[in-house]
């Protein structure tokens, strides 16, 4: 449920007006939860649920949505969490890293950093659900509109997803300029069939009383909380106005909400609620029999359309969380390609693209409608906003310092509510809920293998022979030294790389200068100016460099130094880098099972697999392949 058009957000406002970026978050920020209608009253009242489409029961669930929409969407996500920015970057990433600056107890960082790993892991099992169940129930409208051909609706569906995915690696910013326009035009049609069908029976806008949201378990005492279950089909989505806020801004995404969005989707429900008290049998689906007969077609085609749309942000906010997650150190490195010279946040990932195809296919061949795959959506969803109210706790907490009495009550709600839909949706573990969990479950022991794995490793490739020392020792026995440049490349600051002490103690010499370097993610989104390098000299022609970088950022590590021998920074320390004349040493690490060193047989024959497969630092870094000498290493883990 995250997005496609990348940008800075802080460059925003310069770029486009208010009203364009308020458009264009529609398009982006919305598909998902603007594409809820066409099935979620359907899948109320026919989820098997006891409830009848009468005025009592039709009045319930409308407030129950209504107010769904308030607390949830309006109150939490638009006026709280969009302020929990990570330098105009948000996300369940975003937050966990803004989590962990407001604590130092090292077990309480590890508790945040396995809770962003769930919810991220839990945000991938969304994004094969929401494009299979969303283009399923826009395509089912061919049932209504000529019925004689409903048995196209699955392989029409699978040939408009493959087709999409097919044609993600060509980037999207053609297509994402189309985005806003076509959803704002989905949104005025939710609305004025939401007017056209209140106004015959406008009875139906007695739901805004929050009476009738609790009416509904007082009249069905056997429903309780697993009506929640369903209900929260109408608040699918509401993680992508977080996830999108480094797109577009707080300010245009609030807009949006207000100005569009939240209208569009009370009226069309309420709209649909009227329909059902004139007609109770139109509950098969209610979306497509409130329109006239004349624009049955339209509607059909508008809502395929939109569907498609709510599916690529979906598609490219897993790749956008995906090279997080890589900056973050937490799945193995993969080939990313930046498909737009001019946004530098759209990327193309081929390993993500083709295995969520492959999810989303067997999701819509395993359930075959968009009903039966209902049963599966909710989990992630409630459990990634459960997750994510934990992690605003935190913030709200120990970063903002907000006062106890005022944090305490909004908390408590927030997370009572969350629970309650997450607690609903666990009936939904065998009745295909379990796929989303499952997708969870592997992709949280993969992200949490490589993360302790590769802190096992960076704790054992290096010596903890302090420059210095090693500097001191060479004059009293100095090798060779040859002319240029040698970089070698140290997983932390404090320590020496194998590769330099193996090229000594082998080849017998050493480049007349020596540049360690240290590559570090910041845990915000860009960095600018001279927060990029930070140089040391030592004598003798030795180099210490930390070079950061934004998570949201490229590790082009030569253009990096490059930059800064040419800048300012580096009269204080003087840097000659010339690229041609710099070799790059990196170390191949050769992994070999330790049953002492801290991971179980398992993870570790895991870790050696993910190990193998990841893309190479010199791919990642964007090191100069012919200027490249790898030494290998074994290292037991």
């Amino acid at each position: 449920m995250t997005t496609a058009t990348p940008g800075h957000a802080a460059d925003s406002p310069h770029k486009a007006s208010m009203t364009t970026l308020t458009i264009a978050a529609v398009g982006v920020v919305y598909g998902d939860i603007g594409t809820s209608p066409l099935y979620t009253l359907k899948e109320i009242f026919t989820g098997g649920y006891g409830l009848r489409a009468d005025d009592s029961g039709v009045l319930s669930i409308l407030s129950l949505i209504f107010w769904s929409l308030i607390w949830v969407v309006t109150l939490k996500y638009v006026l709280v969490v969009l302020r929990a920015d990570n330098q105009g970057e948000g996300g369940v990433m975003a937050l966990t890293a803004l989590a962990r600056r407001g604590v130092t107890h090292r077990h309480l960082q590890l508790t945040l950093v396995m809770l962003g790993l769930a919810g991220a892991a839990l945000l991938y099992g969304d994004s094969m659900i929401t494009p299979a169940i969303s283009v399923l129930s826009a395509v089912e409208g061919i049932e209504i509109a000529y019925a004689p051909i409903a048995h196209w609706v699955v392989p029409v569906a699978l040939g408009i997803l493959i087709a999409l995915f097919v044609l993600q690696q060509r980037g999207t910013a053609t297509v994402g300029k189309l985005f806003g326009p076509i959803t704002v035009i989905w949104f005025m049609s939710l609305a004025a069939l939401g007017v056209y069908g209140i106004t015959q029976a406008p009875q139906v806008l007695a739901a805004v009383n929050p009476l009738h949201a609790i009416e509904v378990f007082r009249t069905n005492p056997g429903i309780g909380i697993i009506i929640f279950s369903s209900v929260v089909l109408a608040i699918t989505g509401a993680e992508a106005l977080y996830a999108d806020l480094g797109h577009f801004g707080r300010r245009p995404i609030a807009r949006a909400w207000f100005w569009i969005v939240l209208p569009a989707l009370v009226l069309n429900y309420f709209g649909q609620g009227a329909l059902l008290l004139i007609r109770p049998e139109a509950i098969n689906n209610p979306f497509y029999l409130l329109a006239p007969d004349w624009a049955l077609w339209p509607m059909v085609i508008l809502a395929t359309i939109a569907t498609i749309i709510a599916s690529q942000a979906v598609i490219t906010g897993a790749y956008s969380m995906t090279y997080q997650a890589i900056q973050f150190g937490f799945i193995p490195r993969m080939r990313v390609f930046h498909t737009s010279s001019a946004e530098r946040g759209q990327i193309y990932i081929p390993t993500v693209n083709w295995l969520l195809m492959t999810g989303v296919v067997a999701l819509v061949l395993g359930f075959k409608s968009s009903t039966s795959l209902a049963a599966a959506y909710g989990i992630a969803v409630t459990g990634t906003m459960l997750i994510t109210s934990l992690l605003l706790s935190v913030v709200m907490i120990r970063v903002w310092r907000w006062p106890l009495w005022a944090a305490i009550p909004l908390l408590t709600g927030f997370l009572l509510v969350d629970s309650l839909y997450f607690s609903a949706n666990l009936a939904k573990l065998f009745h295909g809920g379990a796929f989303p969990v499952l997708a969870g479950i592997v992709l949280f022991t993969l992200m949490s293998t490589w993360w302790r794995g590769r802190a096992l490793l960076e704790k054992r490739v290096g010596t903890d022979l302090p420059l210095e020392s090693l500097i001191n020792s060479l004059r009293r026995q100095p090798p060779h030294r040859v002319n240029g440049t040698a970089v070698f490349l140290s997983g932390r600051r404090e320590v020496l790389p194998r590769a330099l002490l193996h090229n000594l103690m082998h080849n017998q010499v050493l480049h007349e200068r020596i540049i360690i370097v240290t590559v570090e993610s910041d845990d915000r989104p860009w960095l600018e100016g001279e927060e990029r390098v930070q140089m040391e000299a030592f004598e003798d022609g030795f180099y210490r460099a930390i070079v950061r970088f934004g998570y949201m950022e490229t590790n082009d590590v030569p253009h990096a130094l490059c930059t800064f021998s040419q800048s300012r920074a580096a009269t204080a320390t003087p840097f000659p880098f010339e690229p041609m004349k710099t070799t790059w040493f990196l170390t191949r690490e050769t992994l070999v099972s330790s049953p002492h060193v801290g991971m179980a047989r398992w993870r570790e024959r895991l870790f050696s697999f993910m190990l193998k497969s990841a893309h190479s630092n010199m791919q990642f870094f964007h090191l100069p392949p012919n200027r490249v000498v790898e030494l290998g290493s074994q290292v037991e883990v």
